[in-house]
């Protein structure tokens, strides 16, 4: 009996082992340096840092007249299949969601501000989609990106960066509006419970960071989110469990209008979301791939087609179930910053937000600066891109600075990249290292140009 028992503890290990190596073999686990523990950490902290979209999305798109519960079920439904979509196709550890700045857009321009109806709405997020998958199978995505320049690619990282910085300060009421004349910003409150917790976290987790704690920034996380259960009136136990709803006359699965969203009059809509997305989720691509040395001997990032074609086609399934454009989340560094290299980190994030559906109470208990350390972590690893900054050649690392700064200041990373094009192509011209262009830098800053020039940036 005892023999029998052996041989079967034997074989359960066995089996074990075996499916452990198929896992690594897979996600290429060991060939990238990390191990299945640490992906799983940094799956649940990417997950962590951007699981406010299920109530950011829903709200923002609420006030526009979209039912929420719905909006609720599609963003969860769009971050599942995106993330999915990233980890176990591309094998890459970016979590994709839906874009709060194409949702501003979505909302407050397109419904409210030119009065379309959501069902057309849908459809040209629908449409915006296919156009976006189009440009990237074509390899007109990829074109962009190869002609990035040194300078600017890491400007756009140290932007992104500056501009996390900004957000997770902003969100928790480190750094509000200035109620006074001068400078746009202020200081917060400092005696207020997010401030100091937020605070406190950061520090916290650069000292679990430095002392190379296994999981630091997670475990900083659910510190938090403990202590304002216990001391936070607004932190509250909600429940745990609670049924999707995907029929029923609420809902926005399908209901998009394709041929509404083809009038000539949507039609600049759709383009501006798309070139928007071009640039905006491009940018955090590469900014994430660089930060978490994901890149070839090239520069390049390794299986990057997968990776762009990944959210484009997000996107289209965005319009069908009834949510905003979906792209690469900034916040996928928290998750490459806690170690994360791999796909599985994004499928971690995948197989959450798909849980999510049916623990929607859950939300609740994570609040903004439980999540804002992390962030703020983030982006201050992300100006470490300085660095990398060549400043014999002066007008291109320049120009990158200028990308980076305007990055922040004006809260939106296409026009970064925009200024930062411009700065370059002009500052070589007049400096007389015009050959150091190309043509597809030259006709990327004409494009841009041209674009912000007729009114179509968001």
């Amino acid at each position: 009996m005892s023999d029998t028992n052996t041989v079967d503890n034997e074989s359960l290990q066995q089996n074990k082992l075996a499916s452990r190596n198929q896992l690594d073999n897979y996600f290429e686990i060991t060939e990238r340096g990390s191990s299945v523990r640490q992906e799983l950490i940094a799956g649940v902290t990417t997950f962590l840092a951007m699981v406010y979209s299920v109530i950011v999305v829903p709200s923002m798109l609420g006030a526009a007249g979209f039912d929420p519960g719905a909006v609720f079920i599609a963003t969860c439904l769009i971050a599942a299949f995106g993330s999915l979509l990233m980890g176990l196709w591309a094998k890459l550890p970016m979590a994709i969601g839906c874009a709060i700045s194409l949702t501003a857009f979505t909302a407050f321009s397109l419904v409210l501000g030119q009065g379309v109806s959501i069902p057309v709405a849908l459809g040209a997020v629908f449409l915006m989609g296919v156009v976006f998958t189009a440009i990237t199978v074509t390899g007109v995505r990829q074109w962009i990106l190869t002609n990035l320049p040194h300078g600017i690619a890491h400007g756009t990282g140290i932007g992104i960066g500056l501009f996390l910085l900004l957000i997770a300060a902003n969100g928790v009421g480190l750094v509000v509006k200035n109620p006074h004349a001068g400078l746009p910003v202020a200081f917060g409150d400092f005696t207020s419970l997010p401030i100091l917790m937020s605070v406190l976290g950061l520090a916290a987790i650069l000292g679990l960071e430095k002392r190379r704690i296994p999981g630091g920034i997670l475990l900083v996380i659910i510190a938090i989110s403990i202590l304002g259960l216990i001391f936070d009136p607004n932190v509250k136990y909600q429940g745990f469990f609670a049924m999707p709803s995907f029929g029923g006359e609420n809902s926005l699965i399908g209901t998009m209008d394709i041929m509404g969203a083809l009038n000539p009059i949507i039609l600049p809509s759709v383009l501006a979301l798309v070139m928007t997305a071009i640039f905006d989720a491009t940018g955090t691509i590469r900014a994430v791939a660089g930060q978490a040395n994901l890149l070839d001997s090239k520069g390049q990032i390794i299986n990057g087609g997968k990776a762009l074609t990944s959210d484009s086609i997000s996107s289209i399934f965005a319009g069908a179930v009834g949510g905003a454009p979906a792209a690469v989340y900034i916040e996928s560094a928290a998750g490459t910053a806690a170690g994360g290299k791999t796909g599985l980190t994004a499928t971690v994030v995948g197989g959450l937000f798909a849980c999510m559906l049916f623990l929607a109470p859950i939300s609740y208990l994570v609040p903004a600066y439980a999540t804002a350390p992390a962030l703020m972590y983030v982006g201050l690893l992300m100006l470490s891109n300085v660095s990398k900054l060549d400043m014999n050649d002066s007008v291109d690392a320049l120009s990158g600075l200028v990308c980076a700064v305007f990055i922040v200041l004006t809260g939106n990373i296409v026009t970064g990249i925009m200024l930062g094009f411009t700065s370059l192509v002009v500052g070589r011209v007049i400096s007389g290292d015009w050959r150091k262009l190309n043509i597809g830098t030259v006709t990327i800053s004409v494009i841009l140009i041209i674009f912000y020039a007729g009114g179509w940036a968001i």
